[in-house]
């Protein structure tokens, strides 16, 4: 719900509470003021026909015999409402009226007269009043939901600008937002701090940028040193005769190339998480021609451990607009990860369509939880050499592309199955 609604819903509760609690006592205080004011009259004229009866005087004629009646024969004394029958419009109509004793006189006998007052008066000046009050309620509830519309679009105007900016804001222009400063105190606080915010994001995203580059520029070239000069040592005709300075630099070697995996591993989720991947550098990729060169150069490995892969891709396949790098790195990285951990002899199957890519691969059956999998350095076997880091590549791909992965395990036969879908 938004702001500007909540709270004109309260106003609006609050209104129409605090309204119809006033019409309420605004209507029963009338009601009261108007029969007690018929009290009144009717206690004055009892008073005056009263006098009259002790002064021996006869009682004056009514003009409509409903305002006063005779009987000899006892009655309730007091104050009392009544409907009488109206001869003229045949319709009841209520009654105010007051019945008491004349005491007998020489000239009289006792009886007991009842005065009345015809209430209509009073139920059109009610009716007068409640409408009027419905009238002025109705008037306050638009004015208030017209005023709150025009604040909206007036007083508002700077916080929906200052949504808008946020909503289209890229941190990967190196801008920061250079939001106005409206004359509203509150708005201008909210813009000023969020200057400050995106100058702070900008800064630290452009050192984090430049330190990934750096450290991935100047990393990368020391190991490939390395490495190539450990392979020449291990070339040169005197390490020959010395089996166990030969088998220490193959470890050596081993080590720098996992070294130098993890590094670039590493480098990946790093620019992945830091969106530096460029838009420019996107281009349409065919999915399947990836997959195909990607299996071609395992081949060895699965011929090593002597795997069987079975390939079905669907025909007709559109190119999707990727970062070649990052394809290849996805479509690698599941390959890598069905032929790691997997039995000799065990078996690769690799689906591709429209809208998702599926690989399944035999396998040991898993132990923990099977989501952990795609945290960093979360390896099934713990000896493996491994960095652990393939799974979370392939996640963090599929959130920079807004893909879903997903796994799948089956205990009987053991299955393992990764797909993405796009």
């Amino acid at each position: 719900m938004k702001l500007l609604a909540a709270t004109t819903r309260y106003y609006l509760l609050l209104t129409a509470g605090l309204f119809v609690l006033a019409s309420g006592l605004l209507y029963f205080g009338l009601e009261w003021a108007l029969r007690h004011e018929a009290d009144e009259q009717l206690h004055n004229e009892r008073l005056y026909v009263q006098h009259l009866a002790a002064g021996g005087k006869s009682l004056p004629a009514s003009l409509f015999a409903y305002q006063l009646s005779r009987s000899t024969s006892p009655r309730l004394t007091g104050f009392s409402d009544t409907l009488l029958l109206d001869p003229v419009e045949q319709e009841l109509v209520p009654f105010r009226q007051l019945t008491f004793r004349l005491p007998a006189t020489p000239s009289h006998a006792a009886e007991w007269l009842t005065l009345r007052k015809s209430l209509v008066e009073s139920q059109d000046v009610l009716r007068v009043v409640l409408g009027v009050m419905l009238g002025a309620l109705a008037l306050l509830l638009l004015g208030v939901v017209g005023l709150n519309r025009w604040l909206a679009k007036r007083l508002w105007a700077p916080f929906q600008h200052t949504l808008t900016r946020l909503r289209a804001y890229d941190l990967h222009r190196h801008q920061p937002l250079h939001l106005p400063l409206p004359v509203i105190v509150e708005f201008a606080e909210l813009n000023q701090a969020l200057n400050q915010l995106s100058e702070r994001l900008v800064a630290d995203y452009e050192s984090l940028r430049q330190f990934t580059e750096n450290a991935a520029h100047e990393t990368q070239t020391p190991l490939a040193i390395m490495q190539a000069k450990m392979e020449q040592l291990l070339q040169a005709p005197t390490l020959a005769e010395d089996e166990a300075t030969m088998t220490l630099l193959g470890e050596l070697l081993q080590a720098s190339q996992r070294l130098s995996r993890l590094h670039q591993a590493l480098t990946l989720l790093s620019r992945l998480e830091n969106h530096q991947f460029a838009p420019a550098q996107v281009v349409p990729v065919y999915l399947d021609q990836v997959l195909r060169d990607r299996v071609a150069m395992l081949e060895p490995l699965l011929e090593a451990r002597n795997l069987h892969l079975t390939l079905h891709v669907a025909p007709n396949l559109t190119a999707r607009p990727l970062h070649p790098g990052l394809a290849d790195s996805l479509v690698h990285n599941l390959l890598q990860n069905a032929i790691k951990h997997n039995y000799p002899d065990g078996d690769i199957a690799v689906s591709l369509s429209q809208t998702a890519l599926e690989v399944s691969n035999t396998g040991p059956a898993i132990l923990g939880d099977p989501t952990r999998f795609f945290e960093r350095f979360r390896k099934h076997n713990a000896a493996s050499e491994s960095p652990g880091l393939g799974l979370s590549i392939v996640q963090h791909i599929c959130t920079f592309y807004n893909f879903r992965v997903g796994y799948d395990y089956a205990a009987s036969p053991v299955r393992h199955t990764l797909r993405v879908e796009f």
